[in-house]
């Protein structure tokens, strides 16, 4: 089985944070959201990867090269322009060849990985793999209606009346079968060709399709504050013995909860953290500085005085005022300082490099 990883796109729900780079290397609990498709591709037994690439490509070449240090064989697939999910299949045809494989967005976190969907494959009576969870708003995702006896009636790719609230999760597993099906297909309205209509005629035409349905959290990242949720739930839910702390706490800071601490990173006296948090290597809190609990902070960053809740700071950031920021994404080597006392609360989504004085 092979992997198939999706990384192209041009993010513009997430810009300013993707005019400068690709949505896929945002940090989730200061590590590449993209990492975390390559690790549960590995965990799920897969040992090779083509990883899809669109016009906005910066740093990921560099930073997963050969995919030795996740376990995998990687290979990168370009996508001249996104034309669709099954058109980035069509793309990797050829590095696919005749092998089953497992298809993951990048831009998705599941709580329990890819491996359900090799589990279930691996019982030899499918020819595709779809998950699916219940959502509050199914119109935004492909939707699978299901019989009583959780097979597929229907898929259709945002539909303005759902027929039901499952929404499909980024991740399919598919054998050969599904490439001719792809061949044959046509663009949708959106001009892309649709990954749901070659579900749809996979089932049709085989009638083993199967469906699982997902248990622990799933998160599509396309928003601000969908990233903001992903990094509060792989924080909520990491174990305890995951959090390490390599750096310096002075004895007179407050620290309580579950802290990861990097290695050159100092929580100086008179400040506070409150876990869970991750904080990079090389980051200094002082002058009164807090961290409350879901936030992430990069390497190479400094906080004094201000108070930091439930956000995520990118790498190199400073930021030196005493004020509350919350529910905020600051993005690499941003500054924030002050020359006033601001009003409490204030909330931020704040592009690469900028600068702010308040």
């Amino acid at each position: 089985m092979k992997g198939l990883l999706l990384a192209g796109g041009h993010g513009t729900r997430l810009r300013p944070l993707t005019f400068s780079g690709n949505k896929h290397m945002i940090p989730i609990a200061n590590q590449p959201m993209l990492f975390y498709g390559l690790q549960h591709l590995r965990d799920a037994g897969v040992t090779e990867t083509a990883v899809i690439l669109g016009p906005i490509k910066e740093g990921i070449e560099e930073q997963v090269g050969d995919g030795s240090r996740f376990g995998l064989r990687v290979t990168y697939v370009p996508q001249a322009e996104p034309r669709g999910l099954a058109h980035a299949v069509l793309c990797a045809r050829e590095f696919l060849a005749d092998d089953p494989f497992l298809m993951y967005l990048g831009d998705n976190l599941l709580e329990h990985g890819a491996r359900p969907f090799a589990d279930r494959f691996g019982a030899g009576d499918a020819r595709g793999v779809v998950g699916v969870v219940p959502v509050k708003e199914p119109s935004h995702y492909g939707v699978a209606e299901l019989d009583a006896n959780d097979r597929i009636v229907s898929v259709e790719e945002k539909p303005p009346a759902p027929r039901s609230n499952l929404a499909l999760v980024g991740v399919y597993l598919f054998d050969p079968t599904i490439h001719d099906i792809i061949a044959r297909l046509t663009p949708s309205r959106r001009g892309e060709l649709e990954i749901t209509d070659a579900i749809r005629a996979l089932h049709q035409e085989t009638g083993q399709v199967r469906v699982i349905r997902l248990d622990g959290w799933w998160k599509d990242t396309g928003r601000p504050e969908d990233l903001l949720e992903a990094n509060e739930r792989v924080l909520a839910s990491r174990a305890r013995n995951l959090f390490r702390i390599q750096g310096q706490i002075d004895p007179h800071a407050s620290v309580s909860g579950p802290i990861e601490l990097g290695e050159g990173s100092t929580i100086g006296a008179g400040t506070g953290v409150r876990g869970p948090v991750a904080i990079g290597k090389d980051v200094h809190l002082e002058d009164g500085a807090f961290l409350g609990p879901y936030t992430s902070v990069g390497d190479h960053s400094v906080i004094r005085k201000a108070e930091v809740d439930r956000s995520i700071l990118m790498e190199g950031v400073e930021i030196d005022a005493r004020i509350r920021i919350v529910d905020s994404i600051v993005g690499r080597g941003a500054n924030l300082s002050s020359r006033t006392h601001p009003p409490s609360g204030q909330s931020f989504i704040i592009g690469d490099a900028c600068k702010i004085v308040l």
